[in-house]
């Protein structure tokens, strides 16, 4: 797909990520809207995975550690055709597959179960490991958020990921500089990003701007052609993505929009969308 078209799809998502949350009452919007690009291009152009076949051995395999941006990951997996995109307004509902964090036994398309931050990117370390031990071809990413990675988990994982050599794993890191109680540096700074994961043996690549689709394909590329080392992309990004008023707005993190700011929030993204 061009940059243009991966634009659409991401615009798309995000309009997703509006409707499961206001249809829930609740939920996460922030964070999935900053990752929405990255979402669309993991999904329509860099990942191997099939709609038709959600559990295929040689698929690539995606977990999002930070997991209550699950509205964005859902938006993602409907836009691709793992489920209709009518379950997005089931969000949170009782009986419905799409759950406040994603659920690997119910949900087509989620490779993970995940939800305490800091422990998704073992698994992914470890599913990395196993594809290296029995010579499989995936490839696994793992989406994390700058908050997130104030958890020694991750750096445990790390640790690891870099001495076993595990070139087969990209870490994303979802830099909007902004987490549920402040801004990163008000709570818990884990500057600089890119110098710790460089120091746990990865090759890193940063992205002055992680929204923008040319930066993203850019990284991924250079991603694949990288031996002996796993990769860490560090995207900058803007929490709240899309919507006006949600941008670098701390309060956005866990809150729906209510009816009016849905229709002006979906008004932007309809206008967004005529013009790419």
């Amino acid at each position: 797909m061009t940059d243009t078209e991966l634009r659409r799809v991401a615009n798309e998502i995000r309009k997703g990520i509006l409707v499961g949350t206001h249809a829930a009452k609740s939920g996460h919007p922030g964070g999935s809207l900053s990752a929405a690009d990255l979402f669309a291009y993991l999904y329509f152009e860099e990942m191997n995975v099939d709609p038709a076949d959600p559990h295929k051995a040689d698929r690539d395999r995606l977990v999002l550690s930070k997991g209550h941006t699950a509205p964005g990951l859902y938006a993602a997996l409907a836009e691709r055709g793992f489920f209709p995109k009518e379950d997005l307004e089931t969000l949170r509902h009782i009986g419905s597959h799409l759950q406040g964090h994603p659920n690997m036994n119910d949900t087509p398309g989620v490779d993970m179960s995940t939800g305490s931050l800091g422990q998704g990117i073992s698994a992914a370390v470890g599913m990395a490991l196993a594809a290296q031990h029995w010579g499989d071809s995936y490839r696994v990413y793992t989406l994390l958020g700058d908050g997130e990675i104030e958890e020694g988990q991750v750096w445990e994982a790390a640790m690891f990921a870099g001495n076993h050599g595990l070139d087969n794993l990209v870490v994303i890191v979802d830099h909007n500089g902004l987490q549920i109680d402040g801004t990163i540096e008000e709570v818990n700074s884990a500057m600089p990003i890119a110098d710790k994961f460089r120091a746990f043996k990865f090759h890193v690549i940063e992205l002055a701007d992680g929204n923008d689709m040319a930066q993203i394909r850019a990284a991924f590329a250079e991603a694949r052609e990288v031996k002996g080392q796993p990769v860490c992309i560090v995207a900058e990004t803007v929490k709240g993505k899309g919507v006006s008023f949600m941008e670098n707005q701390v309060g956005w993190h866990g809150k729906a929009p209510d009816d009016e700011q849905f229709e002006q929030g979906m008004a932007e993204l309809e206008a967004a969308g005529k013009e790419l």
